[in-house]
């Protein structure tokens, strides 16, 4: 039997999983790479130790299904979006580090276009908004203050292209609409790159990679490389668009949270481009075929929910890894009027504010370690409640349930206080890997592993459903209220004084 494998380059790490038919996940291989952190607000990362590490997983897996007798049947990739790479087609390599999505090197650019009025082109043409965020401002100062220049040579491309280039022996410079969406090129309406985008930033589009459908063949694995040569790579999407297939939201008004290093609600829209919503993003989701229709979605991106609990451990060593501030939020019964905002790099949807820093209020002589924690957790919902009430004020369809995933999925405290919070149910996938998942089905619906998404939505399976407490409401609305508040204390904190 055939299994299909999945890229899932995040962040910090590369993992590569294989999925049978039958939707289960039946081996994994993980590594992890090295964050650079060359000034403060930059982040940036080595694209060729990315490709190692991808390589690396990519054999571990195949050496063990090899002994198996188990064949692959195709590849997909989902990655870490907005992250921007710049290499050479004559030598394969990278002009400089890849700028990371964290970074901030382009604040003052992106504030200074706002100024001069284009953020209404940016809105109506790319969905998103004037934020060093996305790929645009880091191309242009890759161009104009970094180590590329716009000659034949030039390839552009987010992690997947980067990716697909090495996977198939620099053969296919390609990528799909859920990645090219977040780059603030693509023209949301057509689903192409924007001339107009591309000029006001100064982007060769020649160097950009071609935007294909995201379930279908890229192209074939190359000789030399990890896998068996002739290969299908026959899926790519964003992490976030993948978890929101992993999840089977394949209809309109059904939505997904993946807690990870930031957190990423996505609400599928359908197929009629939305109009732009205060606080949040519409990006594209998916598009399954060559003159199908273009899934979209509404999106809140928030940028810090596990990098706090990091921040717990590595910054004030409150706790000795990650697994521990469950246990240790959960031995108080509330975070004791503690609020900690996480604005480490900014604040993403709704506030959408890059100058806005990390804030904790309400400590007295009794705060502790557990009301630290409880904070940090609590504020992983409270932010997704910010994004939930920013999609409701959009008008589009109701949010009635919410599926979750990622690695702070499995704290029940925070899920049990996300559907207070919400008041809907919150459901926990029973596969955490959602977002390799999705990219495995859609490579394997592109080479008729599955027949359509219908066959994908009987795969998927619930492990736990938590339903708002009765009778807390009073008490969840005065903390939420209090939680604005301590919102308000940390926008704009980087220019006072």
């Amino acid at each position: 039997m055939a299994v299909v494998l999945a890229i899932d380059a995040g962040t910090t790490s590369v993992r590569t999983i294989a999925v049978n038919e039958g939707g289960a996940v039946v081996d994994s291989a993980q590594q992890e790479f090295t964050q650079h952190f060359p000034r403060p607000g930059l982040v940036e990362h080595d694209a060729v130790e990315i490709w190692e590490a991808v390589a690396g997983t990519l054999a571990e897996v195949r050496g063990r299904l090899d002994e198996a007798g188990t064949s692959i049947a195709a590849v997909g990739i989902t990655n870490q979006r907005e992250t921007i790479v710049a290499w050479s087609a004559d030598t394969g390599l990278p002009l400089q580090r890849a700028i990371v999505w964290q970074d901030r090197r382009t604040t003052s650019r992106c504030e200074a276009l706002q100024d001069q009025g284009h953020l209404g082109m940016v809105r109506q043409t790319t969905g998103l908004v004037l934020d060093p965020y996305f790929s645009a401002s880091k191309i242009e100062w890759l161009l104009t203050d970094g180590e590329a220049d716009a000659d034949a040579s030039l390839r552009l491309g987010t992690i997947d292209s980067w990716l697909l280039w090495n996977l198939t022996g620099g053969r296919v410079h390609a990528t799909e609409p859920s990645n090219a969406s977040r780059t603030m090129l693509l023209d949301l309406a057509t689903a192409a790159w924007s001339e107009e985008m591309c000029s006001l930033f100064g982007v060769p589009v020649s160097s950009l990679p071609e935007v294909r459908p995201s379930s279908g063949r890229f192209g074939m694995t190359c000789d030399g490389g990890p896998l068996q040569p002739g290969t299908p790579v026959s899926g790519i999407a964003g992490d976030q668009q993948a978890a929101l297939f992993g999840q089977a939201c394949f209809e309109a008004g059904e939505a997904k949270n993946t807690y990870g290093t930031g957190s990423f609600l996505l609400a599928n829209m359908g197929s009629e481009l939305p109009d732009p919503v205060d606080g949040l993003l519409t990006t594209v989701a998916w598009t399954l075929a060559d003159g199908g229709p273009v899934t979209y979605a509404l999106e809140g991106s928030i940028f810090a929910t596990g990098a706090s609990i990091q921040w717990l451990r590595d910054g004030l060593g409150i706790i000795d890894s990650a697994a521990e501030v469950g246990s240790l939020a959960a031995s108080v019964d509330d975070a004791g009027g503690v609020y900690l905002v996480p604005a480490f790099a900014g604040l993403g949807s709704p506030w959408w504010d890059p100058r806005a820093r990390g804030t904790i209020v309400g400590l007295t002589r009794g705060s502790g370690r557990a009301h630290l924690a409880r904070a940090a957790v609590e504020a992983m919902a409270f932010q997704t409640r910010d994004v939930i009430e920013a999609v409701g004020r959009g008008g589009g369809p109701a949010i009635t349930g919410l599926r979750v995933d990622g690695g702070a999925s499995v704290m029940d405290l925070l899920l049990e206080f996300q559907a207070d919070l919400l008041d809907i149910p919150v459901t926990r996938s029973s596969v955490q890997e959602t977002t390799a998942l999705g990219a495995a089905w859609l490579a394997g619906l592109g080479e008729g592993v599955w027949s359509s998404t219908g066959e994908l939505a009987d795969l998927w399976q619930a492990d736990t459903t938590f339903s708002p407490s009765v009778g807390n409401r009073r008490a969840v609305e005065e903390a939420y209220g209090r939680w604005l508040v301590a919102i308000e204390r940390s926008l704009t904190w980087e220019q006072a004084g």
